[in-house]
């Protein structure tokens, strides 16, 4: 993470706290409060709630089943590569899901699933950006950043698995 100067606040929701990160212009990191690439705020940050508000609104929506795609402004930090691999990832539909393979067919290039894996675990807007929504050959839900529960969580919400017993 760059010592980018940027506001910082948490949002309540069904899957825990999220960390979210931007200036007033646009949203640029989003993080989940468990798994392997959750994070806190950069020392650089300072706390505000100010510019979140609309952020804020849609991913309350989102949670309650009231929206299905995000009209956010967003500033992606990333390679070229992992650039064109997060736009595809914001034209799979809601309650769909796709594999690395395929993902890595849409962008041109069929043989780098590993390569398009590795930029979907690279995306610093999960949620907003469904990373969650791209899952193995086999139909298994591969790795996730926020942890396998929260991306079981997400698909479920989406309607794009049968909901866990219990």
């Amino acid at each position: 993470m760059k010592n980018i100067p940027l506001s910082y606040t948490w949002l309540e929701t069904p899957i825990g706290a999220l960390l979210l990160a931007g200036d007033s212009a646009s949203l640029h990191f989003l993080s989940f409060p468990g798994g392997h690439k959750a994070f806190g705020p950069h020392s650089a940050w300072h706390r505000s709630d100010a510019p979140f508000g609309e952020v804020k609104r849609q991913l309350l929506a989102y949670f309650a089943g009231e929206l299905q795609a995000f009209d956010l402004p967003l500033t992606l930090h990333g390679t070229d590569f992992q650039k064109r691999v997060w736009g595809q990832l914001r034209t799979i539909p809601f309650g769909q899901t796709t594999t690395y393979g395929a993902l890595a067919g849409r962008i041109g290039a069929p043989k780098s699933s590993r390569a398009v894996g590795a930029a979907n675990g690279a995306n610093p807007l999960p949620v907003i950006i469904p990373c969650h929504r791209v899952i193995g050959a086999n139909g298994a839900l591969t790795g996730f950043g926020g942890g396998i529960g929260t991306k079981q969580f997400l698909l479920e919400l989406e309607g794009s698995l049968p909901l866990r017993s219990g």
